[in-house]
């Protein structure tokens, strides 16, 4: 039985542990703890802050009662409708991994974007942050627990936080990996147990949960589930992997069970999660298995297709993407990527074999494709290939192997090491336009990807999330 306490305060309730830029002397000399991460990058060095950022203590419940009595805290905002620089999902509004946002600086300076605010005591973990309604929204380790946890978009003070099940350590790393999914005025969460909770955005209440691998006779993955789940009209899609299911169409308001698709081959989860698509008017989910990548249709959760090309069988982290009837799917662990062609038919849809391609061996920080482009990391190498063909028009090392994102024109690649390049989408040539090391590195690979929203970058790198300012001063 899941922990069903809630728990709502600031981060102005932090009381004695409450801490700001000018107590910067004393709190770089905190060490925090390494998770014994496998893969750990070396500790890169720090560049000195070009100007004073705030840093924000995420505060815990523990301080709660403390506080109480002398500050008053503050009223949370009031559920609003999503804005186009919201990015309220795993990859952004349209699962593309492409943000809206425009009217960007088009360079940075060498000490890298201005680094305004860091909040910290968000715990160990992996999932990045969703955006929406005033908000932002993560999930980390907080003591035991797994949390779901809600900040404000401004200031980055705590507003509440949620238990999401009991905490997961292992060891490539511990805590939740995936981010929370924000549709209207409620929020979507898995952790890496499979325990799924729905609530209320604005306030935290729990609303329903389940535990999606005991409902559907899964099993866990070996570093744990993975999945944001996917929020499509009134179904919330995700992928339990189990005996019972391969994938699932649940009644987002409920958590009662739609549909359920059990693939031919049994397909167990991977580590990706579903994007939706139209093809030819045929609405479906696809999803990149440990088997091969799928596809659901959205009516009734027939099983349609599938192709087996870009799956290894290790584990399988990078969400599919789909251009102009085309799904690009790749791997890391020396498979690399497939595209197929994808065309319905009576209500169904077949996929075509295009090419497959060692030359986009995607580990887990994914790609993007744009105008029919496809950008990202082949393992350590950053590439720019021609999506119809598969063919490499250039390649680059300097950005490294790890996660990104698009964004006006421009590409965010994040290495895992800690480095942070930001680049030009242009397929004719590689055009780096600024680059910086991220400050105050933890001990842990950085795989949480980067997000840009009402124009900050967000970079969570375990218990700190960093808000640095990338939007043109008006």
């Amino acid at each position: 039985m899941l922990n069903t306490e809630h728990r709502r305060y600031t981060a102005m309730s932090f009381g004695d542990n409450w801490f700001k830029a000018s107590d910067m002397s004393e709190i770089q000399r905190i060490g925090f703890l390494a998770t014994g991460l496998l893969c750990a990058a070396v500790m890169l060095g720090s560049p000195q802050r070009s100007q004073a950022a705030e840093d924000v203590a995420y505060a815990p419940p523990a301080a709660k009662a403390k506080a109480k009595s002398k500050t008053k805290a503050k009223t949370s905002p009031k559920s609003s409708a999503a804005t186009a620089n919201d990015w309220p999902q795993y990859l952004g509004p349209n699962r593309n991994n492409i943000s809206n946002e425009k009217g960007l600086l088009r360079t940075w300076p060498k000490t890298g974007p201005k680094l305004l605010k860091t909040a910290s005591g968000l715990g160990a973990g992996y999932s990045s942050v969703s955006i929406a309604n005033g908000m932002i929204y993560t999930m980390g380790t907080r003591g035991d627990k797994q949390s779901i946890l809600a900040m404000d978009l401004e200031t980055l003070d705590g507003r509440w936080e949620l238990v999401n099940g009991p905490s997961f350590q292992e060891g490539a790393g511990n805590g939740p990996r995936a981010s929370p999914t924000i549709d209207g005025g409620q929020i979507y969460a898995l952790g890496a147990h499979g325990d799924l909770t729905c609530a209320d955005a604005v306030t935290g209440k729990r609303v329903w949960e389940k535990n999606i691998l005991k409902e559907f006779n899964g099993n866990n993955v070996t570093w744990g589930v993975c999945e944001s789940v996917l929020i499509d009209g009134d179904k919330l899609i995700c992928t339990p992997g189990g005996r019972d299911g391969t994938m699932v169409a649940l009644d987002k308001t409920s958590g009662d069970l739609i549909w359920k698709c059990q693939s031919p081959e049994n397909d167990q989860e991977g580590y990706a999660s579903a994007i939706a698509i139209d093809v030819d008017g045929v609405r479906q989910y696809v999803q990149f298995t440990n088997r091969g990548t799928i596809g659901v249709r959205a009516s009734d959760g027939k099983f349609m297709w599938r192709n087996d090309s870009a799956a290894n069988g290790t584990a399988n982290c990078s969400s599919p993407m789909f251009f102009d009837n085309m799904i690009f799917s790749a791997s890391g662990y020396g498979t690399g990527g497939a595209m197929v062609k994808l065309m319905s038919s009576g209500g169904e849809t077949s996929a075509e074999f295009g090419y497959h391609t060692k030359e986009m061996k995607s580990h887990h920080g994914g790609f993007v494709i744009v105008d029919g482009y496809i950008y990202g990391s082949n393992e350590g190498v950053f590439v720019c290939m021609e999506l119809t063909t598969g063919k490499v028009l250039w390649q680059n090392r300097n950005p490294g192997k790890g996660s990104l994102t698009c964004v006006d024109g421009m590409i965010i690649a994040r290495n895992e090491g800690g480095p942070v390049t930001l680049i030009e989408v242009n397929p004719k040539a590689y055009k780096e336009l600024g680059r910086f090391d991220q400050p105050d590195r933890s001990n842990n690979a950085a795989w949480s990807y980067p997000v840009v929203s009402h124009g900050r970058l967000y970079l969570r790198d375990q218990d700190k999330l960093m808000a640095f300012e990338v939007g043109k001063k008006k």
